[in-house]
């Protein structure tokens, strides 16, 4: 695709940092939105704009936009908690609705959703999901699967009347760069190889999808250029249980790590303790009870449908179970 003038929300993430470089390297000029506070740590390039401001405020949004043809809303809240869960809501709904109306007036091409992997739900023991795979629980874990779900739902009734969206639902994301809590997986492997954090909840046993973050921002790349308007994308790697990634990192680091299993009754009261901290003394915590329901359950998906449409190559993570 030939170098055009791209908006990116979300620029200062884990992933939004890769993206925006990735864009300028293939030739693109990038408007980077920022927040005055935010980390823009790798974000110097003649034709990395900055652009102050955040998706809540409309003005910004119309002042980044202008002369884009292109847009990837990657901006969202996504963390473990908020003392008031209606910000949940407010950013991945309201704020998604702002992006696509300014995008709307500017006269963008294309859009490219950033939704995430647990909008489709938890998969039974032993099977692995797709982008058909109807949810088998009506049931939300966390607020913010909930306001990414609603969130998604939107979307598609804006493609449905026209809009230019396309959504990639990412999985696990891991991978070198900034260390935030939008890149824990990282944090999860760093601190088990320091022998920081030995524990496997629930032995361990349950699944999840993982993917390499340059992966992740090839799969964006490719859904702008080749990604069918109102469809969702899984973009992820290989499913293993958490004992098979920690068996990896052992046999990476060439070490045998302490390792004990955390029953799940014990984790709920650990979250239910660090949430009754949260909403008392205003500590941030470090897992929700929602957190523990969610990582309890499988999230095996295949991303098939990202290969075969879009050629994704993704890296593997070996290890089996």
């Amino acid at each position: 695709m030939s170098p055009t003038n791209v908006f990116v929300t979300g620029a200062t993430g884990f992933i939004g940092t890769k993206l925006v470089n990735e864009l300028v390297r293939r030739g693109h000029t990038v408007h980077a939105l920022t927040r005055a506070t935010s980390n823009r740590q790798n974000l110097e390039h003649e034709r990395i704009q900055l652009v102050q401001g955040d998706i809540m405020d409309r003005d910004s949004l119309r002042r980044g936009m202008e002369g884009c043809a292109q847009v990837y809303h990657l901006a969202a809240y996504a963390k473990n908690w908020a003392p008031n869960p209606k910000v949940f809501f407010k950013q991945n709904i309201d704020g998604m609705r702002n992006v696509f109306d300014a995008a709307k007036e500017a006269g963008v091409q294309r859009v490219v959703l950033t939704s995430t992997i647990v909008t489709f739900g938890p998969t039974r023991p032993g099977e692995i999901g797709d982008e058909q795979m109807p949810r088998i629980t009506p049931h939300y874990y966390t607020e913010y699967e909930e306001s990414k779900a609603l969130a998604e739902q939107e979307a598609i009734k804006y493609a449905a009347k026209g809009f230019p969206v396309v959504i990639v639902n990412p999985t696990r994301v891991y991978g070198p760069g900034k260390m935030t809590e939008g890149n824990s997986v990282s944090i999860m492997i760093d601190m088990y190889d320091r022998g920081k954090v030995p524990v496997l909840l629930n032995g361990g046993v349950n699944v999840g999808n993982y993917a390499l973050v340059d992966d992740l921002v090839r799969g964006h790349i490719l859904a702008m250029e080749k990604g069918r308007i109102g469809e969702r994308y899984i973009l992820g790697g290989e499913n293993v249980s958490l004992k098979g990634l920690f068996r990896l990192v052992d046999e990476v680091s060439g070490k045998k790590h302490f390792q004990i299993s955390l029953h799940p009754k014990i984790a709920m009261a650990y979250g239910y303790e660090e949430l009754f901290k949260a909403k008392v003394f205003g500590f941030y915590p470090q897992i929700t009870p929602g957190w523990v329901e969610t990582f309890l359950q499988d999230w095996a998906y295949s991303c098939g449908k990202s290969r075969t449409r879009t050629w994704l190559h993704h890296h593997t993570v070996e290890g089996g179970d």
